[in-house]
């Protein structure tokens, strides 16, 4: 595929039904999504102007040095073995331009353990499946949600590295706040959109973006770096 007059090629993996594909698209951005679900793939050619391909982010079909910037938001969550992870990673360094730009989304290690805390779900008998998430990173769909895995900002720090990035950040994305809304949405059955209890959130999660001892206090992790090269 060829780029556009004027445009700059996005890759976007794990691109699901367009969500960010779309307003990429409309900022004048030429888009390429590849998706593991046909239904995704079905639903993103019809949200935005983009290319899609069924694929693996283990195994891209682009050419190598071929995309001006790649978004890898959701492989990470469910590529439970570590090596697979690093793969997906190199696999985006392969097909990036020298200096190209990469985000990668993850889940917070702890973000379960929150959230079920937050919702008055948390129970004793939960705490040795809680532990072990903890410990390993490894969630089952046996006990809800799906089967994914959970990083520590060390270890997405290290896993972005290891497949040849350089200049990596790693950012909370919800800030530190999100549990508490969380909470009072659930208990009270009431819509916070349009709170103020919403905006001094926001205000709290940019203000604790960076900061090491609250990144992981947030649900998702996100990664930026860049390719290696001029």
């Amino acid at each position: 595929m060829s780029a556009r007059p004027g445009r700059r090629r996005r890759h976007r993996v794990g691109g699901g039904p367009g969500t960010h594909a779309r307003w990429l698209a409309a900022d004048g951005y030429e888009v390429h999504l590849v998706d593991p679900v046909e239904r995704h793939l079905r639903e993103a050619g019809t949200a935005c102007d983009c290319t899609t391909e069924l694929g693996d982010a283990r195994a891209l079909s682009a050419e190598d040095e071929s995309y001006d910037a790649l978004l890898l938001l959701g492989p990470l969550y469910h590529l439970q073995e570590r090596t697979d992870r690093v793969q997906a990673l190199r696999e985006a360094r392969r097909v990036l331009r020298p200096g190209a730009p990469l985000a990668v989304a993850a889940i917070s290690r702890h973000a379960e353990l929150i959230d079920l805390a937050a919702a008055g779900r948390l129970t004793p008998a939960a705490t040795p499946v809680m532990r072990k998430v903890l410990a390993s990173g490894r969630h089952s769909r046996e006990h809800g949600f799906t089967t994914a895995y959970f990083h520590s900002v060390p270890e997405l720090q290290t896993e972005v590295a290891e497949a040849g990035f350089t200049d990596i950040r790693i950012y909370g994305v919800e800030g530190p706040a999100w549990a508490a809304l969380k909470g009072i949405a659930v208990h009270t059955g009431t819509s916070l959109t349009g709170s103020p209890l919403v905006a001094s959130a926001l205000v709290a999660a940019r203000i604790a973006e960076s900061d090491p001892a609250l990144i992981p206090a947030s649900s998702h992790l996100m990664a930026f770096a860049r390719a290696p090269g001029a």
